[in-house]
């Protein structure tokens, strides 16, 4: 059992400063964290699992996160973390009606595998309202995203969904 081992799952489509806020503050609490990109059936996206990862890897290194890994699933998240001998799944949690929705995961995770737990955190306040629709959406209008992602990974947002292409 690997209690010093974290999974931190998500789409990150792209990674935004929420993300990050909340896979720094996992850092701070686990010996490692791996981030791990799966897939959502319900999302179309805007970038590949690859490319999603080469983001996740430019930000994480840019935030000096040592203890952070950057992995890409396309499967159960519960086979995951039984495959790397993890025990917590952490979930950064936005309002309500992320944790509707991130509950009923937690117990389905439970029911497929019962040794995880699942370990929720809320974003910083400043984070609350932030998505990567969100991002997407105004990228794609040629609005000001510098204040919702990564600086380290701005431009290769805007080169993919901005009409000005960065």
């Amino acid at each position: 059992m690997n209690k010093s081992l974290a999974i931190c799952p998500g789409s990150f489509d792209p990674v935004t400063l929420g993300h990050l806020d909340v896979i720094a503050r996992a850092s701070g609490m686990f010996e490692k964290v791996i981030v791990v990109i799966l897939k959502n059936a319900n999302k179309t996206y805007s970038f590949s699992p690859e490319e999603r990862a080469q983001l996740l890897k430019k930000t994480i290194k840019d935030a000096g996160l040592n203890n952070v890994e950057v992995d890409a699933y396309d499967g159960l998240l519960a086979d995951y973390a039984k495959k790397h001998g993890a025990k917590i799944i952490l979930k950064g949690l936005r309002a309500m009606s992320d944790f509707e929705y991130e509950f009923q995961m937690a117990l389905a995770n439970k029911k497929l595998n019962p040794d995880i737990e699942t370990v929720f955190i809320t974003t910083a306040a400043e984070n609350m309202y932030l998505s990567s629709s969100m991002v997407k959406q105004i990228a794609s209008m040629d609005g000001d995203i510098s204040g919702f992602v990564p600086s380290v990974i701005h431009k290769d947002i805007l080169e993919r969904l901005s009409k000005k292409k960065g």
